[in-house]
This record gives C-alpha cells, structure tokens and sequence, in this order.
C-alpha cells in the first residue's frame, strides 16, 4: 500500500553556537508531528557542517543531560539533497572510512521544517538553498531571515517603516579594527548600561551587560568570539521584557498574535541569558500570559504583527519588546525561528492562545505546503 503521509525533512544542528539548542527543538518538534499523518526523515547539520542522517530514535534522545546540551556524532551516514523535475529528493551514503559507496535514493521530500538557530540557519542562507533546491519550507523567507537575523539591519528596516527601536550603535568590524576609540566614543553618547552583542547571533550568546565604560572593550572582545560584527544597544533600566508570538494565517487573513509573555529574570547576569533560557537550574519567571493591562497587550500585539509585516516575514516569528517606566513600549528584536523546546516561549504563548504544540507544527507545515515555490 502506498504511504501517503507527508514527508518532512527536519533540519537541526548546525555549525553555529546554538547547535544544542536546535538539536533540543528537534527533539521537541520530533514528538509533536503525529506519525499517522507525517514520515520524519531526520537531516543533522554536525558542528563541522556534514550533513548527516538522523534516525528517529536518535533525534527523540537528544536532550540535556547532566547541564549539557546534546551534539551531534560526525559517524552518521552523509544526507545528500537532489533536485528533480518535481522538487527534491533525499539520498544518503555511508560516512567516510566505510568505502564511498554510491548514493542510495531515500525518495522525495515534500517539505523541510529547518529549525536551525543563529548565523548558516536562521539567516537566510538554508533558505537560499531550499529556493535553489525547489524545496518548500517552513517560515520566513531569504530576505526576511537575513533581516531577522542581523540586528542592525533590523532596526533600520523596521525604523524605516515608523516602528520604534531603542537607540543603538553598530560596530561593523572594519570600524573595529581601524579605529576602536571611534566606536568606544560614539558607544559613550548612549549612555550606561548598554548591551554589547554579536549582531547576528541569537539565544543571547556573546551578550554582555556593561554598567562601566572601562569594561566595553572586554565585552566587544566577548561578543567578537560570535561575530566581526558588534551592536551596541542602549539599556532599557527598569523596563518590563514582554514577547509576543505572531503566527501567519492559513487562509491568507491578517497574522495573529498570541498571549503576551513576561521574562522576569534573578539570575546572576541580571538579564535573560543563554543559562537563563536552556538550563532549568537558572532563575527565571516566564509569566504566559503576562500580568499587564488589556490595553498594553494590545499595543504589544499590534507592534509584534507590524514589525512580522515590516520585514515581510512569513509562517511564524516571536517579537520581543521593552515596555518602559514611562509608558513606550519598544521593539527589541524579532526572531523568524524562535525555539521550541518544553521552556520556550513561542509554544507556551501559543498554547495559552489555545493553540498545543502539535497544532501549531502542524499549522506551519500546512503553510508552508501551501506557499507557492518561486518569487511570491
């Protein structure tokens, strides 16, 4: 008898600083997508950047063990994307030292849930390569990706299209490296504390919290292990961190918006780190939904779904803002592939909305099989 599931080809790893994370969300993802309906063909990205088969057995078992997050072996079988007359093809062959044999055909691939984070995955450049592949797949497209990705790109774009953005200075590596008392200098005008961050990476790896301008060479050095390209925002002190989840409509309707959520953190870095975020030890409050006026969840609502319009995002996106002391609420960044692992935030608003986990992968695999391959 023919199988007539869908098949999904679930994307995870990568060569970024966020690979364990990913793996994590795979997992989670993995457990959500009813096997009567979908076939998992499992593709990891190693640290190295091979790609490699990943059976189902494997993927369900990554998860964080003892305080670390999972990784990927580099002895799995190579996963190997064709492309024919009626879109892609998944093929694989045995890792090196077992012989080179030729290609064995997997069959076709009817649509890639890429849940890759950071920098080669959440940046443009996979979906670039779905486009080339005639692959569909789940969420923001080539162009909306690099904007998400890259924070000072973002803010000009969404600046430009009359959304408010906190004030912020980027520090692109040739300036750096020609002249570092420049960029300390123009950092100085917006005032302690800043953040110093990788422009584009994500889970808030690199960041540091600077409350003494004699510590910001330090920080840009952190934050230059993640990326040449540095943003230096200016703190938000006493403001409340709210997100909020934007989810396209399956019948081409306006997008909508979820619960808003509140980030209360008491961890050591007074701000919501990469421990904050992924290891459960760490001190953090996430209130879904949060505990605000309906008249602030609704501005928060609205920014979040302009600022999906702004970039021209598509499938999915979580918004983060800063909802000041003095009553402005400020667009911090938006994530076109936020996590979905058992504490993030995107699933947990969602199902406060009344949308579970599996739902909502189900919603976004049936978008992106609508979603016509090509310019759109």
């Amino acid at each position: 008898m023919a199988d007539h599931r869908t098949r999904v080809a679930v994307v995870f790893g990568g060569t970024s600083g966020e690979h364990g994370v990913s793996c994590l969300t795979a997992a989670g993802v993995l457990g959500a997508l009813d096997p009567a309906r979908y076939e998992v063909l499992g593709i990891g990205i190693t640290r190295s950047g091979r790609w490699v088969l990943v059976d189902n057995a494997t993927l369900a078992g990554l998860q964080v063990v003892d305080g670390r997050l999972p990784e990927l072996s580099e002895d799995a079988a190579d996963a190997v994307l064709l492309r024919d007359g009626a879109g892609t093809e998944l093929a694989t062959r045995p890792a090196a030292g077992t012989g080179r044999a030729a290609l064995s055909a997997l069959g076709r691939i009817d649509v890639a849930l890429a849940l890759l984070h950071g920098p080669f995955g959440e940046d443009g450049t996979i979906q670039g390569l779905f486009e080339m592949m005639g692959t569909r797949y789940v969420g923001a497209g080539v162009l909306a990706s690099a904007v998400g990705m890259d924070k000072h790109v973002m803010k000009l774009v969404l600046s430009a299209s009359g959304l408010p953005v906190g004030p912020f200075v980027p520090i692109p590596a040739a300036a750096w490296a020609r002249d570092p008392d420049a960029c300390l200098e123009a950092v100085a005008a917006l005032g302690l504390p800043v953040f110093v961050k990788p422009a584009r990476g994500g889970s808030s790896l690199g960041i540091t919290k600077v409350d003494r301008a004699e510590d910001l060479p330090a920080a840009v050095a952190e934050a230059h292990r993640f990326d040449p390209k540095v943003i230096v925002e200016q703190g938000f002190v006493g403001a409340r961190e709210l997100e909020c989840g934007v989810l396209a409509d399956l019948e081409g309707g306006p997008p909508a918006a979820s619960q808003v959520a509140e980030i209360r953190v008491h961890s050591a870095s007074g701000f919501y780190d990469f421990e904050a975020k992924y290891l459960p030890e760490e001190q953090v409050d996430l209130d879904v939904p949060a505990d605000i006026s309906a008249e602030l969840a609704a501005r928060v609502q609205d920014l979040a779904v302009r600022t999906f319009e702004a970039i021209g995002c598509e499938g999915l996106a979580r918004v983060d803002v800063f909802a000041t002391a003095d009553g402005h609420v400020v667009v911090n960044e938006i994530n076109t592939m936020p996590g979905f692992t058992t504490m993030s935030m995107f699933p947990r608003m969602w199902a406060a909305s009344g949308i579970g986990y599996p739902e909502l992968v189900d919603r976004l695999i049936q978008l992106a099989l609508q979603r016509p391959l090509g310019l759109r």
